[in-house]
């Protein structure tokens, strides 16, 4: 998350109002490339979870290696997609040309490092099932460091650097990314966490990958769905014009701050679950679940209360003094969604429950329905002034209350989604899935 953060705010201001958009995009993108993992990180945590909370590390070990050849394959179709298909998949989210210009040029950059993040990605997933959470800090502690000195350097021209603008914003973010998962490559390799990676041993084993990718698909989907329906999402902010693309794209960044307990908890969650399910504790399992739920819910609902009272302030920090209107634009957006934060960490910790259970297949419901049946269609409403409905020649009147419109249409999405994961946790289903 820092990572975007410390982008966004050097193109806040040290670049202009198309580079924070394109900045907007790219947050995205950053967010889709690992959730494309989802599938094998996913399925990687249940199961080493499983395994380790059963007292059998050999079958953990054995589950790491699968996890790495699936993940693999993985990243081999994610860079030629992108390596071949990045600007037109740039080009159908709306952005004005020059904007769109300066995100296919930074995901040029990055996709030859895509192999490395899924590593990153996959190795983490799988120490985290271990119990291990500190490696992958640790980790991205690194990427942060590279990325700071890097891209901070190379925008502005600081010491030894020459001056690159948004080249150099691009080029310290895939070098933070590499060197992440060089690390995690040569601490499995090393051994970490009972979990170390034997090239000769990198074998299929279909049964394995078949349970793997029998958890981890709807999961992975589920993760992957998210971020796509973000993308129409953005598509319809980005249709507003730069100056709502970038007041949403900073806003977001800011908002994503408040996703740092959420995470860590949901992380907590799933980890927890799954040992204790392996263990055959199945109250403990619930319990270590409501823990989370609330000590996540108190931190995000204390991020919120900050973002409602302090949103003028957090916008100022990230932009310059010729962005006037974008900052007035985003501080009312901050304080729409301070009050989702509850309901977000909610959501968050409880669907981290379910996948790290294995009980994937309703979360992946409840994406669908909240996107699709809610946020998307509640958007183009509250948003545009007037909506054609090609497939039927009409025209519906909208609110036109532009991107104000569709952010709330997006905490809408986040209540019903969290009272719907609320219902399937309490059903306890999740507790008797096997993976």
């Amino acid at each position: 998350m820092l990572v975007g953060l410390v982008d966004l705010w050097l193109a806040g201001n040290y670049l202009q109002s198309a580079h924070l958009a394109a900045m907007g995009l790219v947050s995205y993108i950053l967010w889709l490339i690992p959730c494309l993992f989802g599938a094998v990180a996913i399925g990687a945590t249940a199961m080493v979870a499983r395994f380790v909370g059963a007292g059998d590390r050999a079958m953990a070990v054995r589950v790491t290696h699968q996890a790495f050849l699936v993940g693999s394959v993985f990243a081999a179709v994610v860079t030629l997609f992108f390596g071949f298909l990045g600007r037109p998949f740039v080009e159908l989210l709306q952005l004005p040309d020059e904007a769109a210009n300066l995100a296919s040029f930074y995901l040029m950059v990055l996709t030859p490092i895509i192999p490395l993040m899924m590593a990153e990605q996959v190795g983490i997933a799988c120490l985290r099932g271990a119990g291990d959470t500190l490696t992958g800090f640790l980790a991205m502690s690194a990427v942060n460091i590279v990325n700071v000195a890097l891209s901070a350097g190379l925008v502005t021209g600081w010491g030894p650097f020459p001056q690159l603008g948004w080249v150099g914003l691009a080029l310290g973010t895939a070098a933070g990314y590499g060197i992440a998962g060089l690390i995690i490559l040569a601490v499995l390799t090393y051994g970490r966490a009972g979990l170390q990676l034997r090239w000769s041993h990198l074998t299929p084993d279909q049964d394995l990958i078949r349970r793997l990718l029998r958890v981890g698909v709807p999961g992975g989907v589920d993760m992957t769905a998210i971020v796509l329906c973000h993308l129409w999402f953005l598509s319809i902010v980005n249709s507003l014009g730069v100056l709502a693309a970038a007041a949403h794209g900073l806003a977001i960044r800011i908002e994503s701050l408040a996703y740092l307990p959420g995470t860590a908890f949901q992380v907590a969650a799933a980890t927890l679950a799954g040992q204790y399910l392996g263990a055959g504790d199945l109250h403990r399992a619930a319990r270590s679940v409501w823990t989370a739920c609330l000590l996540g819910g108190v931190l995000m609902t204390g991020a919120g209360a900050g973002f409602y009272f302090g949103g003028e302030w957090l916008a100022a920090l990230f932009l310059g003094p010729g962005s006037a209107e974008a900052h007035a634009l985003t501080a009312p957006l901050l304080k729409i969604v301070a009050f989702s934060q509850p309901s977000l960490a909610m959501s968050m910790v409880l669907s981290g429950a379910l996948r790290g259970a294995g009980d994937t297949r309703w979360p992946l419901a409840f994406t669908f329905l909240g996107f699709l049946g809610v946020r998307i269609p509640l958007a183009y409403v509250l948003a545009w002034e007037q909506i054609d409905v090609a497939l039927f020649g009409l025209v519906i009147q909208g609110y036109g209350l532009g991107v104000i419109g569709a952010w709330y249409a997006m905490i809408t999405d986040v209540i019903v989604r969290s009272f719907l994961v609320l219902t399937r946790f309490l059903h306890g289903g999740w507790k008797w899935v096997k993976v």
